[in-house]
């Protein structure tokens, strides 16, 4: 028996894919080039901000400075989005991970809001912001130098390349792009539509290496051959996790209405970063920023927190991040996801010891992502890459079905116009 080939699609043939394989690996580099740019922009702001400026003040950078620091983020956001040209790009709350290229000049001031934001410690991470910024770069470009090359296949390679560097492999921008070409009912090889992107994402991800980032990924204790219970157990891990994430949900468009009530977006983002202060001072620099650096001080030492500690730190994250996309605040809900799985899978670890602690944190961070990404391919990417273990991958599979079976019908993690039909529903009809 062999499996029917597809049609072939006239515009994907080999010497056109050839033909553009050299700018999807420039796009990947110049995509990389651009998120580092911002990363090290924003670290060497960060430094100034919690290391130079506290030091130079003989402050504690841990105390009230917090409150400080970020209640001042939020006033200078609010600022730049009332005076900036696009008000900064458009509300992080509403966007996805992968949006409509936005026009160039609205570039600087959602680069400057991302900045302010990362460096000040609000828990965001970059990513929605940086695939918007370098969309909408290969968009015009390719428009003014490549024109037959559709701004849709632009937009695709720019996304990919960003995804790619973002989580330092390509395989991430692959199976997150499975999903949407898939989508298009058109005929031609699923590879042949993904031979261009995953030049990109490779090239992104090989760049972002060179360039010294570090990886996406920890040293956890090797979780040995999958047992059957643990079928059952990380179910219950994972479902449970969706269960806390979906009361997140839940609870997303309140915080949003709230501190929208106060109309003025200097006074939201503002009232925003004072409320983060307050969080950060609470549960210390470990439940701020956007979490990547913060999941290595966790993963670190396992048992370095008790169950109260824990508990404290998912609790404090999951509302910091409520909190920083309902306010103003640009950037993206995955890296402070991830961080929440991995502080709620090492609390379940510490109250179960037996249990295996890679399993129990990757399943954990599986629930999260997939409630807030609504992805069940980049869920279970970053389920396997944090603890870097890819023998956990056949128990993760058949664990995100029912995981997925709880999020499937409920809505997206992000705010809705009014008029949006549910995603769901929208497909049936």
């Amino acid at each position: 028996m062999s499996l029917a080939r597809p049609e072939t699609d006239p515009n994907v043939t080999p010497r056109r894919l050839l033909r553009l394989a050299l700018p999807a690996i420039l796009v990947g580099v110049v995509s990389a080039l651009i998120l580092w740019t911002l990363d090290q922009a924003a670290d060497a702001l960060s430094s100034v901000i919690w290391q130079v400026a506290p030091g130079a003040l003989g402050v504690d950078p841990s105390g009230w400075w917090i409150i400080l620091v970020l209640t001042l983020t939020g006033l200078a956001v609010g600022l730049a989005l009332q005076v900036l040209p696009g008000h900064g790009g458009p509300d992080s709350a509403t966007t996805e991970l992968v949006g409509s290229p936005l026009p160039l000049r609205v570039l600087p001031g959602l680069a400057l809001v991302t900045l302010l934001g990362l460096a000040g410690g609000v828990s965001l991470g970059p990513e929605n912001p940086i695939i918007a910024i370098n969309s909408a770069i290969v968009v015009a470009v390719f428009a003014r130098f490549i024109p037959k090359v559709s701004p849709q296949v632009a937009m695709l390679l720019a996304a990919a390349a960003t995804i790619g560097a973002l989580f330092g492999t390509p395989v991430a921008a692959a199976l997150v792009f499975t999903g949407l070409v898939a989508a298009v009912r058109s005929g031609g090889s699923l590879w042949d539509r993904l031979f261009l992107p995953l030049a990109a994402a490779g090239a992104g991800a090989i760049t972002m290496h060179l360039l010294g980032a570090p990886p996406f990924a920890f040293d956890l204790p090797a979780y040995g051959p999958p047992q059957a219970l643990d079928l059952l157990t990380g179910s219950l891990v994972a479902c449970g996790v969706v269960l806390i994430g979906l009361a997140a949900l839940a609870a997303f468009p309140l915080v949003y209405r709230a501190f929208h009530s106060l109309r003025h977006p200097v006074l939201i983002a503002t009232a925003g970063g004072l409320v983060l202060g307050i969080l950060g001072f609470i549960g210390g620099p470990i439940t701020m920023f956007k979490g990547l650096t913060q999941m290595g001080e966790l993963l670190e030492d396992p048992g370095q927190y008790d169950v109260g500690q824990l508990a404290a730190i998912s609790g404090i994250k999951i509302v910091a991040l409520l909190v920083a996309a309902s306010a103003l605040f640009r950037g993206g809900r995955v890296f402070p996801a991830t961080f929440i799985g991995v502080a709620l899978g090492l609390l379940v670890s510490a109250v179960f010891p037996a249990l295996p602690v890679s399993l129990v944190v990757a399943c954990a961070v599986l629930g999260m992502v997939l409630v807030v990404a609504r992805d069940g391919w980049l869920a279970l990417f970053i389920a396997v890459a944090i603890p870097d273990d890819l023998t956990l991958l056949p128990v993760l599979c058949i664990v995100v079905l029912p995981a997925w079976l709880l999020v499937s019908h409920a809505p997206e993690f992000r705010i809705l116009p009014p008029d949006t039909p549910h995603p769901a529903k929208a497909a049936q009809t």
